[in-house]
Formats: structure tokens, C-alpha cells, sequence
């Protein structure tokens, strides 16, 4: 049995004028001289659907007006559709700006419906819309829940889970819910059939001369009568997103909801191409024209390549709060710099004590951004024969290349001085506190010349009267002088 969601945006022409991560206040959306949509405040202040703007300014003086902008509607909706990717790649559009979802196969990798409904409804929240949720075992069930108005009782989600359930709960549904029997409500009121129910028990071939054969298709689908085709949205190749802040910003924390919606777009593109990222940027932009600004970058490098939604929001927002704003915000847009493929974690039957290597690169991400990458240091092997040039501090999260492969035959001390000790000839043995036995070498060493600081050494494994162990070398030319460098 297949399982659907239905996310429906009953507020889209407003949600897609002015996003909930803005200052509130109260609106009021008109098309061609009358209100189609209204805010909360607004609503509470006294104005309704279908309100002329003169109506609109007398009840609420306060309440703005904005023209419907269907160019940002429809991308609004593809924003949602491009961030439910990431629950699962079987996303098509529906009638009345709504959305279906295809979860069968993601319901064990979510954990269950009710997990995966709470996640569909918080990436929503993200993007700044306000839409109401079905889910059923079929499509069309789940978008006529999803579309169900309850008077005075908030439903956050509709759903059942077996058909006998969702028989149930269509057959009280108001006909008015099903679009083909929308346009007969006066006819089927006339004979009794207020609901689906009523209208099921109708003769087929009566519907079908008395109304159209839609009617029948749209209850057939809804009640798994009839097989549900869609075709599923395209994936774009490469991801673009960027979103208007409408009022100034002066601070950058204050960037970090709308941040989140542009992260939840880029997460459901990232699961649906099944690529990670490991470097990526906002560009925060400021005024254009005469005084127009250079954007303001924010970069985020990942030391391990990720598609983690939560991870990705964390450390964004530890790098706002360390951004100083030249000039105030007035959009952002996301750009991808580095990706990888995607490698999804295995679940180890005996876990690694205090975390996995995943986890631990996590938090190295994490201190990078609330403390800066250059104070974040980790040593690294570096190409260079030298002892005291062959390692280095590099950022923690910087891609590393792979290690140079160790010369077994060479054995290196645990302990390099930080400064070569000049030793005392002795006999013609260098002497520290006794005198040197050379227990191996010598290894040659000539590196340096491409920088003016040539080193041409012979180094030794030297022994001393307490049998303790140095790493030694001659300095090769005209001092030819012993040195320290190390102990074993």
C-alpha cells in the first residue's frame, strides 16, 4: 500500500508577498479590487475576503495592501516542491497550490508517518509559508484532507492510515471539497446529497449524464478505485536560490530565518542529485545603483562533505553572529563553491565510544565557525625532507591532501627540538654528557634550495653512556659542526 502527503498552501498569495520571517503586521492581498487573502492580524482587526480596498482602509486603517504577485507565487511554490525533495524524489504539483509527496519508500528511513509529517511541516515553517497537511493512502485522499476546513479546532495534521479509516473520513466531507461536484452543489442539495457519502450511493450512470465523468475519476482516486498517474518535478541541474528581505536589515543574526529557507531548498537539491557539499556561501547583498556595495560573503567550509540540514543551520548561524555588516542587507542569495557524492553513513554494530569520526569532524566545523578557521589548527604532514619544515598548522576544515608515504627504513625521535643544540667535540666524537655512540646512519638530507635556506645534513642514531638515544646530525660543508635535533 502506497502512502501520500498532501502540503496545501491556503495562504500562498499573501505567504508569497510577504514571508512570516519579516516583520509582522497586518495584510490584506487584492486581486482585480478585492481582498483574496488576509493575515492574522489583519483578519482580527476586522477584515475579510472579498472586501473592496476602500472597505479594507475603513475597517483597519493599519492594515497594508499589497497587489497579488503571481510571478513570486509560482516561485514560492517551487521553492516548497524543491525543498520536499529531501523527504522523497517523487514530488508533483496538485490544483490549488498544493503539493503531493509519494513517502512509501522513506517512511522506515524518516521513522514512520508521524516523524516524517513533523519534518515536512518544519522545513514549511522554514520557508516562511503556512500550509495544512494530509496524508493518505491515496493521493487524492490526501489532498482533500489537506484541503478540509474544521471550524474552531487547529488540525496540524489530517491523517489516516488505513483505507477503511480514510473512507470514513472522505465520506463525511462536504461536497463541495470535490472540484467536478463544486459546479452541481445546487442540484446534489436538492436531492440530499450534501456529502460524499450521499453522493456515492448516487447511480453511476445518474452522475455521469447528470454531471460528468469527472466526478466519478475524482472519487474513484480518492477512494482506490482507480489507479493515480503524476508526473514528478524535473530536478534542476545546478541550484540557484535567492530571496528579498523587503525591509533593511542592520544585523546579520536577523539574516538567519531567512537563511534557513534558502538551506532547506539547497538540502532538498543536494538528497534529490545526491551530491553533499563542502564548501558553500551566502552573499549578502546591499544597495545597488550609484552607491551600489560589493556583497558581503559569507562562506562555509565543511571539513567533511555533508547534506545534513541541522549541521549545515548550526554552524551558519555561529558565522552570522561574528559578521559585521558595512551597509544594511536587502537580499541574500546561496552559492555553491565545492561538491562531493554523496556517502551515506553505515550504521556500525559496535559504535565508536564518545561519537564517530562523522560526529568528531562535526565539532571541528562547529569551533571553526564560532572561533574562526585560523584558530582552529590542526598538524599536517607537508612535502619537505626538512625535520623542522615537514609539518604545519593548517585550519581544521581544510580539505587535506593525502599523507606522504613513510619511509619505514627511516626511524624518527618522539621529541624535536625546536632549536638544533650545537654539540662539543670530544675525541672526534660529539659529546653530550658522554660521549656519542653512532648506532645507525647516515641518512643524507639536501633540501631548501628553492627558498635560500639550503640544509645539506647527515643524520645519526647516536647512544650515550646512560644508553639513552639522540638523533644527531653533521652539518655538511665548511663548519661541518654536530648538532641535537631530537631524542628517542
Amino acid at each position: 500500500m502506497r502512502y501520500w502527503f498532501s502540503v496545501h498552501l491556503p495562504l500562498l498569495p499573501l505567504e508569497s508577498v510577504r514571508p512570516r520571517w519579516c516583520e509582522p503586521g497586518p495584510f490584506a492581498v487584492v486581486e482585480k479590487g478585492k481582498v483574496i487573502s488576509v493575515s492574522r492580524e489583519a483578519y482580527v482587526a476586522g477584515v475579510r475576503v472579498g472586501m473592496r480596498p476602500g472597505g479594507v482602509s475603513a475597517v483597519s486603517p493599519t492594515t497594508t495592501i499589497l497587489e497579488r504577485d503571481l510571478q513570486r507565487e509560482e516561485i514560492t511554490l517551487n521553492s516548497v516542491a524543491l525543498a520536499l525533495l529531501q523527504y522523497t524524489p517523487e514530488v508533483t504539483h496538485a490544483d490549488d497550490f498544493s503539493i503531493l509527496l509519494d513517502v512509501t519508500a522513506s517512511l522506515r528511513l524518516f521513522r514512520g508517518r508521524a516523524a516524517i509529517g513533523r519534518q515536512i511541516r518544519a522545513s514549511t515553517q522554514a520557508l516562511g509559508v503556512t500550509v495544512s497537511l494530509g496524508a493518505a493512502p491515496t493521493a487524492a485522499g490526501a489532498w482533500l484532507l489537506a484541503r478540509l476546513r474544521i471550524a474552531k479546532r487547529q488540525v496540524l495534521i489530517r491523517r489516516t492510515i488505513k483505507m477503511e479509516s480514510l473512507e470514513r473520513q472522505l465520506d463525511k466531507m462536504p461536497c463541495e471539497y470535490l472540484p467536478a461536484a463544486a459546479e452541481h452543489l445546487e442540484w446534489l442539495a436538492g436531492i440530499g446529497a450534501t456529502n460524499l457519502a450521499a453522493l456515492r450511493r448516487l447511480p453511476r450512470q445518474g452522475i455521469q449524464r447528470r454531471m460528468s465523468k469527472r466526478v466519478l475519476d475524482e472519487l474513484d482516486r480518492a477512494f482506490g478505485l482507480a489507479p493515480e498517474m503524476f508526473k514528478w518535478i524535473d530536478i534542476p541541474e545546478t541550484f540557484r536560490a535567492r530571496i528579498e528581505t523587503f525591509d533593511r536589515v542592520e544585523h546579520a543574526d536577523a539574516l538567519l530565518d531567512g537563511a534557513s529557507g534558502l538551506l532547506q531548498q539547497f538540502v532538498g537539491w543536494l538528497v534529490a542529485r545526491q551530491h553533499a557539499v563542502s564548501t558553500f556561501a551566502f552573499m549578502l547583498e546591499h544597495e545597488r545603483g550609484r552607491d551600489a556595495i560589493p556583497p558581503t560573503e559569507v562562506e562555509i567550509r565543511l571539513g567533511e562533505p555533508s547534506w545534513q540540514i541541522g549541521h549545515m543551520t548550526r554552524l551558519l548561524k555561529e558565522r552570522l553572529a561574528r559578521v559585521e555588516l558595512v551597509a544594511p542587507v536587502i537580499a541574500m542569495r546561496l552559492e555553491v563553491r565545492l561538491l562531493a557524492e554523496m556517502v551515506p553513513p553505515t550504521d556500525d554494530l559496535f559504535p565508536e565510544p564518545g561519537g564517530s569520526p562523522a560526529d568528531f569532524k562535526r565539532l571541528l566545523e562547529l569551533l571553526s565557525a564560532r572561533l574562526g578557521s585560523e584558530n582552529v589548527l590542526m598538524p599536517v604532514e607537508t612535502h619537505d625532507h626538512r625535520p623542522e619544515a615537514c609539518n604545519a598548522w593548517v585550519p581544521a576544515t581544510e580539505k587535506l591532501a593525502k599523507p606522504i608515504g613513510a619511509d619505514e627504513s627511516f626511524e624518527r625521535p618522539f621529541w624535536l627540538l625546536a632549536k638544533p643544540i650545537p654539540l662539543l667535540l670530544r675525541g672526534e666524537r660529539p659529546f653530550y654528557g658522554s660521549p656519542l655512540r653512532m648506532l645507525k646512519g647516515p641518512e643524507r638530507i639536501e633540501a631548501g634550495w628553492w627558498n635560500d635556506q639550503l640544509a645539506a645534513r647527515d643524520y645519526y642514531i647516536a647512544q650515550g653512556s646512560d644508553s639513552a638515544c639522540y638523533w644527531v646530525y653533521l652539518e655538511r660543508g665548511d663548519n661541518g659542526r654536530w648538532y641535537l635535533h631530537g631524542l628517542f
